[in-house]
């Protein structure tokens, strides 16, 4: 059985994207859910994200919202973007990162457009989520260390972006990868071509100051 680690965010609508396309992955594939936040891996790469920058966040937001009709996914964008998704991203790993729950949450916020920021939206996901006690146990120590634990372990590996899969010491980014991991699951030798190697160190004629 082959396994991958899948770093998601879920202010990131291409996160949602990509986690209701799973099922074009092999179904033995072993995915460990790690919900990180997206902000800490921005904040460590010194980047700034797609929506702060305003005429990229305009194309961002009409991108996303054709490629859930390309892809025949239901989308509505929450009421603000972005919104603050700690709580949601504890949630998820207060309930062990299981698929089941991060598929709630997901589409509560991407499905139907709904926040997690008013006390009357985060009442109804932990309603749909029949969890009684959200607030104590995303206030857990080993919940908020895990959290932070995941984001140290993808900044090590390299991620830079979510959604992310890691396998092997391979890192595919984005919804657009999606098919790539298919193929690599596939086929990983193709991936240690002589021109998959030469273009992995290609050298750089010219750099910015």
């Amino acid at each position: 059985m082959q396994s991958a680690d899948w770093y998601f965010d879920f202010i990131s609508p291409f996160s949602y994207l990509q986690f209701e396309s799973l099922h074009q992955l092999p179904r033995d594939l072993d995915i460990t859910f790690r919900p990180v936040l997206f902000a800490g891996i921005l904040n460590h790469l010194q980047q700034r994200g797609p929506a702060e920058i305003p005429a990229k966040r305009r194309f961002t937001y009409r991108h996303v919202q054709w490629l859930a009709k390309h892809h025949g996914i239901p989308l509505k964008f929450p009421p603000a973007h972005p919104f603050n998704p700690i709580r949601a991203l504890r949630l998820a790993i207060a309930l062990e990162s299981r698929r089941e729950p991060i598929a709630t949450i997901f589409r509560f916020i991407w499905r139907d457009g709904r926040s997690t920021d008013t006390p009357a939206d985060w009442r109804a996901l932990t309603a749909a989520l029949t969890v009684s006690n959200a607030d104590q146990l995303i206030a857990g120590k080993l919940v908020k260390d895990e959290l932070r634990a995941n984001g140290e372990r993808a900044i090590t590996q390299g991620v830079f972006g979510v959604p992310t899969f890691a396998i092997d010491g391979e890192l595919f980014w984005g919804l657009d990868a999606t098919g790539m991991v298919a193929d690599y699951l596939k086929d990983p030798h193709w991936f240690k071509s002589s021109e998959v190697a030469r273009i992995d160190n290609l050298p750089a004629s010219a750099s910015r100051t």
